[in-house]
């Protein structure tokens, strides 16, 4: 049996709210305030935008001030939601993982390993990263996505690494020896593999550089 929808919210019942702008009584969840654009323009539906650094929904004329304070945060919701999703892919590009690198690479290395690119890949289902030394190249496993960013740095610090020395070498491992999670990172990506039962194998064995 079906579960009765909810009612639906209907607009222009009641006496309106005024034209014009107006700061609502909801607020941003970092606390700025909400413009309210109540225009005879309008004749139907809301919108939610950004004008000049200020949030802005723009409803109907003839929206009531209690659907207003209905609609309004649902609005606000929906913005901020979208600003979340447009900040996580972001942070999911290419040049924000080409600029994690180079930071760490400042803080871990002395700026010893400058990659000429890092990217997310689809096909690499058997490592998390890889790098070609000769080319200064690194790829990250889009499997890496969505761990902890504290493990996402060791995948990158460990293929950093790879960009001056091209093994496991006792050097190479002295290059990670500053990077506090380490053993914890490792630990992780471990029991990543053993879950995912991708057939993923880490990064401990030899054959996670290419040639």
């Amino acid at each position: 049996m079906a579960a009765p929808s909810s009612p639906r919210r209907t607009i222009g019942t009641g006496t309106p709210g005024p034209l014009g702008d107006s700061l609502s009584a909801h607020r941003l969840s970092d606390g700025s305030p909400v413009v309210v654009r109540r225009t005879a323009r309008r004749k139907n539906g809301l919108s939610a935008f950004e004008e000049d650094g200020q949030v802005v929904i723009a409803v109907p004329a003839r929206l009531t001030l209690e659907d207003e304070g209905y609609w309004v945060p649902r609005m606000v919701a929906k913005l901020e939601q979208g600003r979340q999703r447009r900040r996580a892919a972001a942070a999911r590009s290419d040049d924000a993982l080409l600029r994690r690198s180079l930071e760490l690479s400042e803080k871990y290395l002395g700026l010893r390993a400058v990659p000429e690119s890092v990217r997310w890949v689809t096909n690499q289902n058997g490592r998390w990263g890889s790098a070609t030394p000769a080319r200064r190249t690194i790829r990250i496993s889009h499997h890496v996505q969505g761990m902890p960013d504290w493990v996402l740095d060791y995948v990158l610090l460990h293929e950093l690494a790879h960009l001056i020395h091209p093994n496991h070498s006792a050097a190479f491992w002295a290059e990670l020896a500053g990077y506090g999670p380490l053993e914890t990172a490792k630990a992780f990506l471990s029991g990543a593999a053993f879950a995912s039962n991708r057939n993923l194998s880490g990064m401990d064995g030899d054959n996670d550089v290419d040639g």
